[in-house]
């Protein structure tokens, strides 16, 4: 698996899923450090492949006033701190051209949104890098159309793409997962079903992103056993307080419980 080309990524296996999890935005180093040893204690006790995953700032914000970001670099280097402290690596998204050469310099893995994944300029400057592009599925884009984005970052000379689904816009305000296109995708590159982004509802009146946080468990297990390779998951000590996204995010307390589930799930999956 591609995975295991990520330095210092533990616990690669073939026979599990990779985790990526962590806040949606850094708001802080004490929060990222916390966040990050509770799910390193539990993915080293479940042994499942994990990244850390937290963005350095939030470029696709519905008003003005909402949060942005601590600073670019300082919370670049929060997330090369978590990666040396715990030794895991990273992922973040980017957003310009110019964020791509910058972000690559503190994790090991670059996203594309979903609303750029279409950008090629973006898209190359990632691969460019030589790190791992994940590349999020349009919410306007079937899974077919996705092998045109891995194609972009094979052209640029890399090898190392993930595709992300993060369901399909249904109507104004809801998402939809359609767990057909999981075996179309597998067919391009690694697939991750990015679980509390697909129970977003976006577009609320207030400006303020909703969700469903309730079918985190119901979408994650759906996604196993649909056969994706990772599971993307949000996950914050205390969502309601959250700066971003706080919605559709997982409680952290929540998630040993729901992952050693998953295992288990995967596990009987793997013996059919």
């Amino acid at each position: 698996m591609q995975l295991s080309r990520i330095p210092q990524i533990k616990h690669t296996t073939h026979d599990n899923f990779f985790l990526l999890s962590g806040p949606c935005a850094i708001e802080g180093e004490d929060m990222a450090l916390k966040i990050a040893e509770k799910i390193v204690s539990i993915t080293d006790k479940l042994k499942i492949p994990y990244v850390f995953k937290g963005s350095f700032k939030k470029a696709n914000r519905s008003r003005i006033d909402s949060f942005t970001g601590i600073g670019d670099e300082k919370a670049l280097k929060i997330l090369k701190k978590v990666s040396e402290t715990f030794e895991v690596p990273t992922i973040t998204d980017i957003h310009e051209v110019s964020d791509a050469i910058k972000a690559a310099e503190y994790v090991d893995v670059l996203q594309i949104p979903a609303f750029l994944v279409r950008q090629t300029d973006l898209v190359v400057a990632a691969a460019e890098t030589g790190k791992v592009v994940n590349l999020k599925k349009g919410q306007f884009m079937s899974p077919e159309s996705m092998q045109h984005a891995v194609k972009k970052v094979a052209d640029s000379g890399n090898d190392q793409a993930w595709i992300t689904d993060r369901g399909t816009m249904f109507g104004y305000q809801d998402m939809v997962v359609d767990f057909r296109g999981i075996p179309t995708m597998k067919q391009y590159a690694p697939v991750v079903l990015d679980v509390t982004h697909s129970l977003q509802q976006p577009n609320q009146s207030s400006g303020v992103t909703g969700g469903r946080p309730a079918l985190i468990g119901t979408m994650a297990r759906a996604g196993i056993a649909a056969g994706v390779d990772g599971l993307f998951m949000e996950t914050h000590f205390d969502p309601a307080n959250a700066k971003s996204d706080g919605a559709n995010m997982l409680d952290l307390s929540l998630l040993e419980k729901l992952l050693t589930d998953l295992v288990a799930i995967r596990t009987t999956i793997n013996t059919l």
